[in-house]
């Protein structure tokens, strides 16, 4: 099995999804985020150039892919990119606890493996309308094609 990693289009997810900010502020979960939602070592009041937030990112992303590719699954570029921007946006400990990693270890269905996907869309207890968007974004990427879609706030599925 060949390592894998985070093409353009699986990037330009998480930047999209994130945002960018130069200047330290709390995320929706509270935790104190600068850049494209780096978190570590993060405090309220700081402040980094365009060039250190694209560094956090690549090296944020450099663990989240030896987490994927340690799992011997031959993914494809778009299920690898779509995984990606979950494990940034959730993080390597939900993933782990998650039935979404069962799934992916049990070799289950695509889409049984996106309709885990877009469970996740709560932050501080309540879900968010962007969360529900980036989970649709993610799983539609996972699967090749459009099969998930939002209405009236609700994630359905075609």
């Amino acid at each position: 099995m060949t390592l894998m990693f985070t093409s353009q289009k699986g990037i330009d997810l998480i930047k999209k999804y994130e945002g960018c900010s130069l200047t330290a502020y709390k995320c929706p979960a509270g935790v104190p985020t600068i850049g494209y939602g780096h978190t570590q070592g993060v405090k309220i009041g700081m402040s980094i150039t365009q060039a250190q937030a694209e560094l956090y990112l690549k090296n944020d992303i450099k663990p989240l892919e030896s987490v994927l590719n340690k799992m011997g699954i031959n993914y494809t570029q778009k299920q690898f990119d779509a995984l990606i921007s979950w494990l940034f946006n959730l993080g390597v400990g939900n993933f782990n606890n998650s039935t979404l990693k069962k799934k992916i270890l049990a070799k289950a269905s695509d889409e049984e493996i996106t309709d885990q996907i877009v469970k996740w869309v709560n932050a501080g207890g309540k879900p968010l309308l962007g969360l529900k968007r980036r989970r649709v974004e993610e799983a539609n990427l996972f699967l090749g094609r459009e099969a998930y879609y939002i209405n009236n706030g609700n994630i359905l599925k075609h």
